[in-house]
């Protein structure tokens, strides 16, 4: 048995896995609210984008929360500020939400090594797939800011 499984209060994996929760819950409110502020001749598109990156966070949140309860944690309620810049401008959105990308794939990084550090293989394995899925976002929206030519 893992080190993690034997201490579930004040442990560093535990609230990792809860500062990502926190993230993962507050992408969820920014795509949702991205989505519905998007107008203009490519709104679909964007807008159904922005609908799959909720969704794609919501399911990030709920495989979080359930290993934060596996481990014996209690995912918590509280929330991350969601920093509203009133600029809906869709490249200024694609801006936000690389460095909330950014930030939330640090989580993930740091996740990695401290299942590492407790042998814990499973978490590791989860961890390096949250932060392929969060290079893979990066890198997307890299692109969708980057000019033609």
């Amino acid at each position: 048995m893992s080190k993690s499984k034997t201490k579930a209060k004040h442990n560093p994996i535990i609230d990792c896995l809860n500062q990502i929760f926190q993230a993962e819950m507050s992408g969820v409110m920014r795509y949702l609210h991205y989505s519905f502020m998007i107008m203009g001749h490519n709104r679909i598109p964007i807008q159904k984008w922005f609908r799959d990156q909720a969704d794609e966070t919501k399911m990030h949140a709920i495989q979080v929360g359930e290993k934060i309860t596996a481990l014996g944690g209690h995912p918590t309620m509280q929330s991350l500020d969601v920093r509203e810049s009133h600029d809906h401008d869709v490249n200024v959105l694609l801006k936000e939400s690389l460095h909330y990308e950014e930030e939330t794939l640090d989580l993930y990084k740091k996740l990695v090594a401290l299942a590492v550090a407790d042998d814990d293989i499973a978490l590791e394995e989860m961890a390096r797939g949250f932060v392929l899925d969060e290079t893979t976002h990066i890198e997307d929206v890299q692109k969708m800011l980057r000019k033609k030519g």
